[in-house]
């Protein structure tokens, strides 16, 4: 069967997400287009109106469809604890978890020289104001335990001495080479409790 016309265009396009591999793009596309052709319509505007409607948190970079999030709006979270962490995701995760009660900043990436990103493109000028303005107590390194990780909490933990700002990095339960997104509630929340000093 030729992959060409609009099937193949359609399974070829389902292949940018994520583990999605052009077989099971090819099962994605035949179960919209022959099972569920109103789910595939909802999907469908549905992604073109969260392309033009949300953007980023003018105070933590996540992702949002308003100017300031609903997590940084919240007045009774503590704005004097900030959570550091490199992708939106990761706010959800530690946020679903409930064991953090502060906002956060969103890096979107991690330290990486050899790509490219250094700190401007990580949005650590933004995080510097913050540390300027006096309100912020203490910061949680909450970046992936991978090399690029590592070096990116250990570059703002200098950032954060320099302003005499209490750091400390999550410890006990993340693996070395994980990923937040992907650890369960009960292992984040032990991470958190077991942080240490940076």
């Amino acid at each position: 069967m030729s992959k060409k016309g609009l099937l193949g265009h359609l399974s070829q396009t389902l292949c940018c997400l994520p583990g999605v591999g052009p077989k099971t793009a090819q099962r994605m596309a035949f179960h919209l287009l022959l099972r569920d052709r109103q789910g595939a319509k909802v999907l469908a505007e549905t992604l073109v109106e969260a392309l033009e409607k949300i953007g980023h948190c003018q105070q933590c970079r996540t992702l949002t469809e308003h100017e300031i999030c609903q997590l940084c709006a919240d007045v009774r979270r503590d704005a004097s604890s900030v959570c550091i962490v490199e992708s939106p995701a990761d706010v959800w995760i530690i946020d679903q978890a409930g064991v953090f009660n502060g906002h956060f900043f969103v890096l979107h990436g991690r330290l990486s020289p050899l790509d490219g990103i250094g700190p401007d493109e990580l949005g650590l000028d933004e995080l510097e104001q913050r540390m300027q303005s006096g309100l912020i107590k203490e910061l949680i390194l909450a970046t992936n335990a991978t090399v690029e990780g590592e070096a990116t909490a250990y570059f703002i933990g200098e950032l954060a001495r320099k302003y005499r700002i209490h750091a400390s990095r999550i410890a006990q339960g993340v693996p070395i080479g994980g990923e937040l997104e992907f650890i369960d509630s009960g292992t984040l929340a032990h991470a958190f409790t077991g942080r240490k000093q940076f």
